[in-house]
């Protein structure tokens, strides 16, 4: 007992990073998608037919967007589920800029019914550095 109360902060500090750890996999849990990195994405795209859909803002898509992209916005998404209702069983490809906000969009689709459902693993940043094609 007296270990414990020696070293509380550092056993404090121990469980923070053990949760930090643990975080991204009980995330994915609750997001409803799957997450692919660049090489999985465009073989999705070449060989399943899957669509992507670019959530990020419109000054950001100016700067480019992975090609035949649909662009929705983040904060628009849920208005315009109409427009890819067509596709609920299709594979869907979601980027951001860096996976956050595509991990929301595949949750908000997971619960409208869509089943084939991918975030893209560190989102355009990881498709530039991985110098995939990029269309403005």
């Amino acid at each position: 007992m007296q270990f414990i109360k020696d070293n509380l902060f550092m056993i404090g500090l121990a469980l923070a990073s053990a949760g930090m750890l643990l975080w991204p996999l009980v995330s994915r849990k609750f997001t409803g998608g799957k997450q692919v990195d660049t090489l999985e994405a465009v073989q999705k795209i070449n060989h399943d037919d899957a669509i992507v859909i670019d959530v990020r803002e419109p000054a950001e898509i100016a700067q480019g967007k992975i090609p035949k992209a649909r662009h929705i916005p983040l904060g628009e998404l849920n208005g315009r589920l109409g427009e890819l209702e067509k596709y609920k069983t299709k594979p869907i490809i979601v980027a951001c800029r860096s996976g956050n906000r595509s991990a929301r969009a595949c949750s908000m689709l997971a619960k409208q019914g869509f089943t084939d459902i991918y975030n893209l693993a560190g989102g355009m940043t990881a498709w530039q550095q991985a110098n995939l094609p990029v269309e403005k």
